[in-house]
């Protein structure tokens, strides 16, 4: 076989492998997705157990990016601290490895992939004419059989030829023959966008006798670290959440590579000399043992300082300013709960820092609009990012709670823009209102309001919140006529001119159609969120 068939076949197996890797995972999401969703955030009370139920949904998903996106999600949202999502990220590194455990027993020791054939019609069958769920099935068993085909076909087509993999090309005993590899392992993984891929790749040629397990372990180190590059470029432009948790993923794997590359030749001398027979008869459940042992020592040497190492992560990566919306990604995740919490917390956030920035503006009245934005770090295209956030969200088929909590979220973002506006655009009413001797009894009345309203929103007090909102607006409603009566007194006895009477009147409606505001936004965010959000604000930001 010339070197150029060789290398088609190669490209093939590896294509029907990732197709088949993608079927796979696509399938069992969708079948136990939510579910599993539900078990994560249920198990995960600290780093450790964190870890435990991050390795075990990424072992069932086989997707390691699954996990991270449902944990981004969940931190976003405010369900789970970044403490308790950096055990989630170190345990799916550990799940990962499942799939070189699955290849190495099914496609190269037992080399079940003519059996899969059969499979791949089976599975096509449930997923042409089954329902939901069988459809599902016959997804995941299409890709499954597909998976190890793809294996058959890059261990045929490395039998005889290592192709680029030429153990005397790459000397893995050399301490510059190991880094070789391990850049190419690394090149590999950008490539193809998989880890697994990499590594099912290294399996077949262990499998085909082309490469030996030191070559094979070295190239999985890069492999692993390849991941790195993924999660970089998938961050940029993402929102905090998604840049922490690739710069956690990141740190991980270079404390990782930096230690498997050290414990590499030790590792491969007690092989050598404590199990031979092992080493010569199963190479590739050496290479896998390598993978694993790895990551589960990086995981152990790191969760006991989680804390810290969450720490360290937020401190490589701060706010880029003190803005809610920095938590949104560009877009909502797939599970329409989990992005209606995540903008309910978000639009809670936001409310938080636009009536701290509204006291401090009625306190101090030379605030500017521009200061007043600068301080809340809100600004006219963070609550649009916001909207077109929910907006992605569809409501057309949701249940009916759901729904009913996302229409609820329209409503408090639609008076959060219009609360917005009237701080920002209106800054003559808004200043009137903190200056005039004629408003003292009115500005108190708000003020005495978002006293205590702030700390009530920012303990999550929803319930709470809303009575005092009613009291304030109602309080203020009242006021209204008796001042309009008051004002045109003034007018008509010439104490006061009409121009000037007529700011006072316009500041007096802006006061009320701010406490309605506030009135409306506390009302929807009781329905959206329940009696208490999904974690506690602290101020402006969620902790």
């Amino acid at each position: 076989m010339s070197p150029g068939t060789t290398l088609l076949n190669a490209a093939g197996g590896l294509g029907l492998f990732l197709l088949g890797m993608a079927l796979m995972t696509e399938g069992l999401r969708n079948l136990a997705g939510h579910r599993l969703r539900q078990a994560l955030l249920r198990f995960t009370r600290s780093p450790w157990s964190g870890a435990c139920s991050g390795a075990l949904t990424t072992a069932i998903v086989q997707s390691s990016s699954a996990t991270t996106v449902m944990t981004v999600g969940f931190v976003s949202a405010g369900l789970l601290s970044f403490q308790a999502a950096v055990g989630i990220i170190l345990g799916a590194n550990v799940g990962s490895t499942g799939l070189g455990w699955l290849v190495a027993l099914l496609g190269i020791k037992l080399n079940l992939q003519r059996l899969m054939l059969p499979l791949v019609l089976v599975g096509a069958c449930l997923r042409l004419l089954g329902r939901a769920r069988q459809a599902q099935a016959g997804l995941a068993l299409a890709g499954f059989a597909l998976l190890f085909i793809g294996i058959g076909g890059l261990q045929e087509a490395m039998a005889g030829h290592g192709l680029l993999l030429d153990p005397a090309r790459f000397d893995a005993e050399q301490l510059t023959g190991r880094f070789q590899l391990l850049l190419l392992g690394l090149l590999t993984t950008v490539i193809t966008q998989s880890s697994g891929a990499g590594v099912a790749t290294a399996l077949a040629a262990i499998g085909a006798g082309a490469i030996a397990v030191p070559q094979a372990c070295a190239l999985v180190i890069g492999m692993d670290l390849g991941t790195t590059v993924t999660a970089l470029i998938a961050a940029m432009g993402a929102g905090l959440g998604a840049r922490r948790t690739a710069a956690a993923h990141v740190a991980f794997n270079l404390f990782t590579a930096l230690l498997a590359f050290t414990l590499l030749p030790l590792y491969l001398l007690g092989l050598r000399q404590g199990w031979p027979a092992f080493l010569a008869r199963d190479p590739e459940f050496a290479l896998t043992a390598f993978h694993t042992g790895f990551n589960v020592a990086g995981v152990l040497l790191i969760l006991p300082f989680a804390s810290g190492f969450a720490g360290l992560i937020r401190r490589l990566v701060p706010p880029s300013r003190d803005r809610p919306t920095e938590e949104l990604t560009d877009t909502p995740p797939k599970d329409p709960m989990l992005a209606v919490d995540q903008a309910s917390t978000v639009l809670g956030q936001s409310f938080v820092a636009l009536l701290t920035g509204l006291r401090q503006a009625l306190t101090q009245p030379q605030t500017t609009s521009a200061a007043l934005v600068r301080e809340t770090g809100l600004g006219e295209t963070d609550l649009e990012r916001l909207e077109l956030f929910v907006d992605q969200v569809e409501l057309p088929g949701l249940p009916h709670p759901v729904s009913a909590r996302l229409l609820h979220l329209l409503h408090g973002l639609d008076h959060l823009q219009r609360l917005h506006e009237r701080c920002t655009e209106e800054e003559q009413r808004r200043q009137a209102v903190a200056t005039a001797p004629a408003l003292q009894r009115e500005r108190d009345l708000l003020l005495h309001g978002l006293d205590a309203l702030i700390p009530l929103l920012g303990q999550g007090s929803w319930q709470a919140a809303g009575p005092v909102a009613d009291a304030c607006a109602r309080r203020l409603h009242r006021r209204v006529d008796p001042f309009r009566q008051e004002v045109m007194e003034r007018i008509a006895a010439g104490s006061l001119d009409v121009e000037e009477g007529t700011a006072l009147l316009e500041a007096m409606r802006w006061l009320r159609r701010v406490s309605q505001h506030l009135q409306r936004i506390c009302h929807h965010l009781v329905e959206v969120m329940g009696p208490g959000p999904p974690a506690p604000l602290d101020g402006a930001r969620a902790t």
